[in-house]
C-alpha cells in the first residue's frame, strides 16, 4: 500500500507514520500544495496512492481544497469512483459542517477526528479494504 500523509502538525505527522508504515510505504507532505505536487507525481511515476491521510485545516492549501482538486484531477483522468484514492480527513473539528463539506462536496471517503488512535485508524482502514 501506497499512503501520502499530509499534515501541517510534527507530532501528528509522526504518529500518522508510525501507525501506518507497518502497512505500506509512507510520503509525507506538510500542506494541501505539496499533497497536490506529490499526488500529481505518483502518476507520472506510475506509482498512485491508495490512501491519502490529510488534515483539514493547514497552511497555504487546506486538506479541502486539495481533495476537490485531487478529485477534479481523477475525473480529468478518467478515472472512475469506485477506483479513486481513498481520502481519510483527519481533524480536530467535529462539527456537521466540516463532516459534510468533506464527505458530501469534497468526496472523501471517511473522516476521523483527532485525536487519533491506532485501533480507530485501522478499523477504519480495514472498512476501506486497504487492511486485513
Amino acid at each position: 500500500m501506497r499512503v501520502l500523509i499530509v499534515e501541517d502538525d510534527f507530532t501528528s505527522r509522526k504518529l500518522l507514520q508510525k501507525f501506518l508504515s507497518p502497512y505500506g510505504d509512507c510520503d509525507i507532505a506538510v500542506d494541501g500544495k505539496e499533497a497536490l505536487e506529490a499526488y500529481k507525481m505518483s502518476w507520472v511515476k506510475s506509482e498512485p496512492y491508495d490512501l491519502i491521510c490529510m488534515d483539514i485545516m493547514m497552511p497555504n492549501v487546506d486538506g479541502q481544497e486539495a481533495l476537490k482538486k485531487i478529485r477534479e484531477i481523477e475525473k480529468d483522468m478518467g478515472i472512475k469512483n469506485h477506483d479513486e484514492v481513498k481520502v481519510v480527513m483527519t481533524t480536530v473539528l467535529d462539527d456537521p459542517k466540516n463532516v459534510f463539506k468533506a464527505l458530501n462536496k469534497g468526496g472523501a471517503t471517511s473522516y476521523i477526528i483527532k485525536p487519533i488512535s491506532k485501533q480507530t485508524l485501522l478499523e477504519e482502514l480495514r472498512k476501506l479494504g486497504l487492511i486485513i
